[in-house]
């Protein structure tokens, strides 16, 4: 009995991690840190302000 409670747990473990592979991916954005987003937004910030001025 044991014998078979562990293959069955086996299995089942197996087949759960396949299963959430070929699950779909959450339509979560993928986290930015606070650095990061500070860095994007003083590179964006120089471009909108230095335009040709003619």
């Amino acid at each position: 009995m044991n014998r078979q409670k562990k293959l069955q747990q086996l299995f089942k473990e197996k087949s759960r991690k396949a299963n959430a592979k070929l699950a779909p991916k959450s339509n979560k954005p993928k986290y930015i840190s606070k650095a990061d987003r500070l860095k994007l937004a003083a590179e964006a910030a120089p471009d909108s302000i230095e335009t040709p001025e003619v």
